[in-house]
């Protein structure tokens, strides 16, 4: 049962990737997202992926993309400073952040949002806690300091996933 979402996701992407709606494409798009969901559908949580269909969650999915995006590029603008000043001001380290969302799919969006973001990356989960390698970890309260990377993201990913 938890397949059939794993499905109509595979099946919704195939048509969004090849825009034709002709009779081969959405046969080749079913087989294809029903071989997707047969062969990898354990390896995604076991959370009930119905939740995710909702329309409060889908908004919110909506409002996270362009805040995903304004990071990135204030990210982007910061790497690129460190990278093209004559110091190269970095002082790279991991830095130990927990969070507060208990499912996994959110935890692992979280820990994605991050490393996908420049100069940060997830290096491990463990329960709780985020093991983040930073291109410049402050001298004065890390820890604190990398809270801020996980509050940018975490509000949004409450309600879309918990």
């Amino acid at each position: 049962m938890n397949r059939i979402p794993q499905f109509l996701l595979a099946f919704a992407t195939w048509l969004l990737l090849t825009w034709s709606f002709s009779i081969q494409n959405i046969v080749g798009g079913a087989i294809a997202g029903l071989v997707c969901a047969f062969l990898f559908g354990g390896l995604f949580p076991h959370e009930n992926l119905w939740q995710m269909f909702n329309p409060r969650r889908l908004f919110w999915v909506l409002v996270y993309i362009p805040v995903f995006l304004w990071l990135c590029l204030k990210a982007n603008v910061d790497v690129l400073y460190r990278v093209l000043h004559p110091d190269m001001p970095i002082n790279p380290g991991i830095v130990k952040v927990n969070t507060e969302l208990k499912s996994e799919m959110g935890k692992a969006f979280l820990a994605n949002s991050i490393t996908l973001t420049p100069g940060t990356m997830t290096v491990d989960i463990v329960g709780q806690t985020l093991y983040i390698h930073w291109i410049n970890v402050p001298a004065e309260d890390p820890e604190k300091k990398a809270r801020n990377i996980v509050t940018a993201f975490e509000p949004y990913l409450k309600r879309i996933f918990e």
